[in-house]
C-alpha cells in the first residue's frame, strides 16, 4: 500500500487485504463503478425490452412486427435460454484464462447482438438478436462479480455487493425511460441502440481499470461438465418456456423435462466425482449457499414475472404510452438503489434471516397488491403496490448475494457468480413462463365468448393478446367502442390477478423457509467486518465457511 494510503488513515493496513495487490486495492471503488457499469448494460439489455412489449405485438402498419404472446414471451425468454445455458461455461472460462478479457469479449458479443436487434425485420432475427445478446451476459454477469470479490476484502465485500446489487435498479430505471422515449420518436428497435454509449465506455474504462484476475491454483476446464451444463440447463429453461403451449403434462413437456432431468442428473453425478468440478455440489449442503441460491431465484420469479405483466397493464389496460409507463415505473428503481445500499447495517443488527424473511414476505405484499389492480386503477394505488415489491426486492438481494459468494473460495468466485446469475435466471425465466402462462390461459378463457363472431384470423389474434386487440381497434378491423376491447381488458385484469396471487403464495412460503434455515451471520456484514472464524453461535460463520484468501 502506498506512504499516501497510510497517511490518510485507511483502517486497511496491508496485511489486512488477504493478498490482494495494493494498487488494486487502492482503485478499487473506480473498479466498481466500471464492474456496476457493465452491470447495467445486461439489465438495460433486458429492461428496455419490457415497454417495448406491447409494440411488437401491432402490426407492420402501426409500427410493431405482429408478434403474438407467445412470440412476445420467446423475445424475452431467448436472451435467458442461452444466458442460463452458458453460465457455468462462460465462468469457468473466465476463472482459467482470465477474467477481465471475458468481461470485454461478453460486452464486444452483447454490442453486436444490440445492433443485431436494432435491425432486426421480423420476430425470428429479433429472437437470434437476443440470443446473441444471450451469449455475452453469460460473459459479462458472472464476471463482475468475480472481479468484485478479488478486489474487495472481506471486511468491504459485503457494501461492494449491496452497491452492485443496488445499482442494478439503475438499469431498471435507465432502460424503460429510454425505451419509452425512443419509442416515442423512432422506431421500436432504437431501443437496442441505447446500450451502445454504455457498452463503448465500460471497455475503454475497464481496459484501464479493471485488473487481471484468475484461478491461481489453474483449475484445469471441465469439459464434460460444461456440456452436460448447457444442456441441461438449456432443457430445462426451454421445458419452462414452452410448458404452457405444449400443456405441462403432454409428451413434450415431458419429454423435455425428462432429458433436463438426464442432461442435469448426469451433470452432478460427474461434478461429485471429478476432482476438478466446474460447480463443487457439495456447496449445496452448506445452509448460506443452499438456501441463498433458492431466494435469489424466486425473488427473481416475482421480479421478471411482474415486469412482464405490469408493462403490459400499464400500457393496454391503463392505455399510457411507452414512455408514460416507464415513467410510472421509475419510482421502483429508486427504491432498490436507495434500500439495497442500505442492507448491510440492517444484516448486521436484524440477521441476514431475518432481512431476506421480510424481504420475501414485503414481495408476497407487493403481488397480493397487483392483484388487487383493476381497469380503473389510479396511480397512487399503483405507485404503492410497486414501491412494495421493490422495498422486497431491495432487502432481499443483497443479503442473498452476499451470503451466497461468501460460502465460495475467492480463487472460484467465477463459480460463486455463476450460479447466483444462474438462479437469477431460472427464475427470471420461471416468472415468465410462469406467470405469463396463468395470465395468458385465463385471458384466452375470458375473452372467448366475446370474440366468438370473429373472422377465424382476427379471433386468433384477440384470443393471442390484449395487445392483438388494441391492434385490431387501430387497424379498423374492430371500432373504436367495441365492447371487445372492454372484455379483453378485464380478462387481462383477471388472469393478473391469478398469476400474482400465485405469486404472492410461492414467495411467501420461501420467506419461512429462509427465516427457518438461512443462519443469521450477523458479524459476517460488521464494519470491522472479518468473519468470525469459530463458535457454536449461530450468529457466527463457521471457520469452514469463511472465504479463502489467495
Amino acid at each position: 500500500m502506498s506512504d499516501a494510503t497510510v497517511r490518510n488513515g485507511d483502517v486497511a493496513q496491508l496485511e489486512d487485504l488477504e493478498g490482494i495487490d495494493p494498487v488494486t486495492y487502492e482503485r478499487r471503488w473506480k473498479t466498481l463503478a466500471v464492474l456496476c457499469a457493465s452491470l447495467i448494460i445486461v439489465i438495460v439489455g433486458n429492461t428496455v425490452l419490457n415497454v417495448a412489449l406491447p409494440t411488437l405485438q401491432l402490426g407492420e402498419a402501426e409500427g410493431g412486427i405482429g408478434a403474438s404472446q407467445t412470440d412476445v414471451q420467446w423475445i424475452v425468454d431467448a436472451y435467458a435460454l442461452v444466458f442460463a445455458g452458458l453460465l457455468f461455461t462462460a465462468a469457468a472460462l473466465g476463472d482459467r484464462f482470465g477474467r477481465k478479457g471475458a468481461l470485454q469479449a461478453g460486452l464486444v458479443i452483447f454490442g453486436l447482438g444490440s445492433v443485431l436487434g436494432a435491425v432486426a425485420g421480423d420476430v425470428t432475427m429479433l429472437i437470434v438478436s437476443r440470443a446473441v445478446m444471450g451469449i455475452g451476459a453469460a460473459l459479462v454477469m458472472p464476471s463482475t462479480l468475480s472481479i468484485l470479490t478479488n478486489v474487495f476484502p472481506t471486511r468491504e465485500r459485503a457494501k461492494a455487493i449491496a452497491i452492485w446489487a443496488g445499482i442494478s435498479g439503475a438499469g431498471a430505471a435507465i432502460g424503460p425511460v429510454a425505451s419509452g422515449f425512443l419509442l416515442e420518436h423512432f422506431w421500436w428497435g432504437s431501443v437496442f441502440l441505447v446500450n451502445i454509449p454504455i457498452i463503448l465506455g465500460a471497455l475503454v474504462a475497464g481496459y484501464v481499470l479493471v485488473p487481471r484476475s484468475k484461478d491461481s491454483t489453474r483449475t484445469p476446464l471441465d469439459p464434460i461438465g460444461a456440456l452436460l451444463s448447457i444442456v441441461g440447463l438449456s432443457a430445462l429453461v426451454y421445458a419452462i418456456i414452452e410448458g404452457p403451449h405444449h400443456g405441462w403434462l403432454t409428451v413434450e413437456s415431458l419429454l423435455w423435462f425428462g432429458g433436463a432431468t438426464v442432461a442435469l442428473v448426469a451433470f452432478g453425478v460427474w461434478e461429485l466425482r471429478n476432482r476438478n468440478a466446474m460447480l463443487d455440489l457439495r456447496l449445496f449442503t452448506n445452509p448460506r449457499f443452499a438456501v441463498s441460491s433458492g431466494g435469489i431465484t424466486l425473488v427473481f420469479f416475482a421480479m421478471f414475472g411482474t415486469f412482464f405483466m405490469v408493462t403490459q397493464y400499464l400500457q393496454g389496460v391503463l392505455e399510457y404510452t411507452p414512455l408514460e409507463a416507464a415513467l410510472r415505473l421509475l419510482p421502483m428503481s429508486a427504491v432498490i438503489m436507495f434500500i439495497a445500499p442500505q442492507t448491510p447495517k440492517l444484516v448486521a443488527r436484524l440477521g441476514a434471516d431475518t432481512v431476506g424473511a421480510a424481504g420475501l414476505a414485503t414481495v408476497g405484499v407487493g403481488l397480493a397488491g397487483a392483484a388487487l389492480f383493476r381497469i380503473d386503477t389510479g396511480y397512487v394505488q399503483l405507485l404503492v403496490t410497486l414501491c412494495i415489491l421493490a422495498a422486497g426486492m431491495a432487502l432481499t438481494m443483497t443479503p442473498m448475494t452476499t451470503q451466497l459468494m461468501a460460502s465460495v473460495p475467492r480463487d472460484r468466485a467465477g463459480m460463486g457468480s455463476a450460479t447466483n446469475d444462474t438462479t437469477r435466471e431460472l427464475g427470471g425465466a420461471l416468472g415468465v413462463a410462469v406467470l405469463g402462462s396463468l395470465l395468458t390461459s385465463s385471458y384466452t378463457n375470458g375473452v372467448a365468448d366475446s370474440v366468438a363472431d370473429l373472422p377465424a384470423r382476427a379471433r386468433e389474434v384477440a384470443e393471442g393478446s390484449l395487445g392483438g386487440v388494441v391492434g385490431l381497434v387501430r387497424q379498423g378491423v374492430l371500432p373504436a367502442d367495441t365492447p371487445i376491447l372492454d372484455s379483453a381488458k378485464q380478462s387481462f385484469v383477471d388472469g393478473l390477478g391469478v398469476a400474482a396471487i400465485t405469486g404472492a403464495v410461492v414467495v411467501g412460503l420461501a420467506a419461512v423457509a429462509v427465516k427457518r434455515y438461512l443462519p443469521s451471520d450477523r458479524r459476517s456484514v460488521e464494519i470491522t467486518g472479518a468473519p468470525d472464524e469459530g463458535g457454536a453461535d449461530s450468529d457466527a460463520l463457521d471457520a469452514d465457511d469463511a472465504p479463502v484468501s489467495v
